[in-house]
């Protein structure tokens, strides 16, 4: 008996590269899906496009900006129009602001990170789940972060957004009980969600040991929502973070500043200062 992911069409934001492509690759090579993937970079969606060889024909995609609540008027409409019934939407689309202290951050920052992060996720719910209602296997995966499980220092915007992800798909999973709805909490995954980030080469090597490679981690999360596990948690640092945000809500995030100071690494020491 097949798994109910074969054949499916489904919705990937972040697609350009990182974990969204990663995601795509499998689901199309072993799951022989049809990917719509939605960026804002076509130059390197195309050139991850390449690695799919004969079966890019099973990959589509929109440029538009999902913190933008028109253009997910807008994709809706084009799915109409082409008489395309989306199954399952994965909302991927995201980034990580530098590590800094609450007030440092622009008004600029504080604004963009939760348009991405957070309204996306709920612009496209708004606009795409009554027709992924019509489809016989309706699901909605948002893949929030291992900083939704517990507070992490020097990220108070990433953190309140991934907050706010985890929130609002427990919800809308107890109030659509016909759809399959999960919660991805990954942890450190090794991609570019650190941007433009000044990163010294002793805290990359520090970085590189115990960020998940993203090929490994795409697999585990594949694995997981091909069994529909509605919360799903990724790698050591996620696990860790989980464990403190449930057995430890107030003291663990102190530890964690404290074995940070100790490290003494330059991308942590603007939000380390007392």
């Amino acid at each position: 008996m097949k798994n109910w992911l074969y054949e499916k069409t489904i919705i990937i934001t972040g697609t350009s590269g990182g974990l969204g492509f990663a995601l795509t690759k499998i689901l199309i090579e072993k799951y022989n899906c049809k990917v719509i993937g939605i960026a804002r970079n076509e130059k390197k969606l195309l050139e991850n496009a390449k690695s799919l060889k004969i079966n890019v024909k099973n990959f589509s995609y929109r440029l538009f900006d999902v913190s933008v609540y028109e253009n997910w008027v807008e994709f809706k409409n084009y799915l109409l129009e082409n008489s395309i019934q989306p199954d399952i939407l994965i909302n991927n689309a995201g980034f990580m602001l530098p590590f800094s202290k609450f007030e440092d951050y622009s008004i600029n920052q504080i604004e963009n990170i939760t348009k991405t992060n957070f309204l996306s996720v709920t612009y496209s719910a708004k606009e795409l789940l009554p027709m992924l209602k019509k489809s016989k296997t309706p699901a909605i995966i948002n893949v929030s972060s291992a900083s939704a499980l517990l507070a992490v220092v020097g990220q108070s915007m990433y953190t309140a957004t991934k907050f706010a992800v985890r929130g609002f798909t427990d919800t809308i999973r107890v109030e659509n009980k016909k759809v399959y709805v999960s919660g991805v909490f990954p942890g450190f995954i090794k991609t570019d969600i650190f941007g433009d980030a000044n990163i010294d080469e002793k805290t990359q090597k520090l970085l590189n040991k115990f960020m998940m490679p993203v090929d490994k981690a795409s697999k585990k999360i594949i694995r997981k929502i091909s069994k529909k596990r509605k919360n799903i948690v990724i790698g050591f640092d996620g696990k860790l973070l989980k464990f403190g945000g449930k057995y430890m809500p107030k003291t663990f995030p102190k530890l964690m500043k404290k074995i940070l100071k100790k490290a003494n690494l330059s991308i942590f020491n603007n939000s380390l200062e007392d």
